[in-house]
């Protein structure tokens, strides 16, 4: 048995120092990334500020007549729609540029060169914007709730899962974005399919109640609906044990296949 004890102690002493050692290091390159932001103001505005004023935008497509025949909640709508937005412009398309700038100034490809691993490298220029989405999510989650009568969610746990999965998928579908945008200038042009098939389809800008039934069901299927809808019915409780497990497992594979997508198709080094 002391044998036994002796010959562990390393191993796990060993997994603890390599489990310190990559934290500082994404501490670190947190910390740069978000020096970085920083400085770049038309960034910061668009993370900051699109998020914040674009679900106000929506409101004239929530008064519709139909939408209130449904005795559908405002606050819970606006809420959906402010995450969303948080979704596609606090962390992917900021994250498009800042992947692609990096990308294009070698800071990746001298990074690769160091000790950080591939995933730290990645994790770490996304870790700004990942708390930058997350908090703005939670401001308007409670500031819907108070201001606009959204409620107490119903299902807590599934509105928590959906921005983590949201969030996580965003910056991966940024990162596999990245990797056909040649230049910064070109990210918001390679960035605006996403942006426009999930703020129309996956329940973002346009509520999915005033969708046909068929388009309705092939949008379930777009790559952010899912979190969307986990989101939503963390408030609403419409979702059921079958259908959350569904939902979760198809934002589940969404993360997979982009997250095997960027470890193959992912660029370190400019494009020519």
């Amino acid at each position: 048995m002391s044998t036994v004890d002796v010959r562990e102690r390393p191993d796990a002493s060993r997994r603890r120092v390599a489990r310190a050692a990559s934290r500082r290091r994404l501490s670190a390159l947190g910390r740069a990334e978000l020096l970085l932001l920083g400085r770049n103001r038309g960034a910061v505005l668009t993370a900051l500020l699109v998020p914040l004023a674009l679900p106000f935008s929506v409101r004239p497509v929530i008064d519709q007549p139909g939408l209130k025949a449904q005795d559908l909640n405002v606050g819970t709508l606006m809420l959906t729609a402010a995450t969303g937005f948080s979704f596609l412009f606090a962390v992917y398309t900021s994250l498009v540029s800042a992947y692609v700038a990096r990308r294009e100034e070698l800071v990746l490809k001298r990074l690769r060169s160091g000790e950080a691993a591939d995933a730290e490298i990645l994790a770490g220029t996304a870790l700004p914007a990942l708390c930058l989405g997350l908090a703005q999510a939670l401001v308007l989650s409670v500031g819907c709730a108070v201001l606009l009568d959204a409620g107490a969610p119903e299902a807590p746990y599934l509105t928590l899962l959906g921005l983590l999965l949201g969030l996580l998928l965003s910056a991966a579908l940024a990162a596999l974005t990245s990797a056909v945008t040649r230049t910064t200038e070109s990210a918001q042009v390679t960035a605006l399919p996403l942006v426009f098939v999930s703020m129309l389809g996956s329940g973002i800008a346009v509520p999915v109640d005033i969708l046909p039934e068929r388009v309705a069901r092939v949008c379930e299927f777009l790559p952010l609906s899912p979190a969307v809808r986990l989101v939503r019915a963390g408030w609403t409780g419409e979702l059921g044990a079958g259908q959350a497990t569904g939902t979760v497992l198809t934002a589940l594979a969404w993360t997979l296949v982009a997250v095997f997508a960027v470890r193959r198709w992912f660029r370190w080094e400019p494009r020519r």
